[in-house]
């Protein structure tokens, strides 16, 4: 890089400009890096406790549903008379620039949707059961799909980060030292240059 700027001072004061650029970006990019791995870790955090939960939960509700099964056959027909649940909506929050998903799910009210008649106290809590395991599903896919986008813009801050770190900032500084160091030649010559037209005249003076 050094090589392809010609040593001027105003080259020099330009890329002493970019030097603090690249330093203050990599200063901006390594504060956003650590955020959003603070951000993560809270999230990483939940997303444990709540796998737990739900792996009690589905245990819970698939034997509730093989109770079901066998107290009253297969319950596929009584099933499919349950609606299709549309309270969830999904907004975003920004972290960082970050798109972090919240989701909002509006509970329906327990209403018993299948008849009576064909129904039992062990088709209920099943019912109840999966009713949990639809709300503890809702908040995992926001925690996980939350940790998936932090993770993937820290990857990516962190690329962004080292090229600037480890490319971008010592070809500034080499670049800068390069002019710096011919410019200083060149005054150095300069100096001499004029010692010596000074000695000439000099001479000539003394000689008249």
């Amino acid at each position: 890089m050094a090589n392809q700027v010609f040593p001027t001072k105003g080259n020099l004061i330009a890329t002493k400009k970019s030097l603090s650029l690249a330093v203050l970006g990599f200063d901006l990019m390594d504060r956003k890096r650590n955020i959003l791995i603070r951000e993560m870790m809270e999230q990483v955090d939940s997303v444990k406790k709540i796998r737990d939960d739900i792996t009690k939960v589905y245990a819970e509700a698939y034997y509730a549903l093989s109770e079901a099964n066998m107290s009253l056959g297969l319950i596929t027909d009584i099933v499919e008379e349950v609606p299709v649940d549309t309270g969830i909506s999904v907004v975003y929050r920004s972290v960082m620039g970050v798109e972090i998903p919240k989701i909002t799910y509006e509970q329906p009210s327990m209403e018993l949707t299948y008849g009576l008649d064909r129904a039992n106290s062990k088709l209920d809590y099943c019912y109840r059961c999966f009713t949990k395991v639809k709300e503890l599903t809702i908040l995992l896919a926001q925690v996980e799909n939350s940790v998936y986008r932090l993770a993937n813009a820290i990857m990516k801050t962190q690329k962004r980060a080292n090229a600037l770190k480890n490319i971008v900032i010592p070809n500034f500084q080499t670049t800068v030292k390069f002019i710096s160091e011919s410019l200083e030649e060149k005054e150095r010559e300069e100096f001499s240059r004029q010692k010596v037209i000074k000695s000439t005249k000099d001479r000539k003076a003394r000689s008249i």
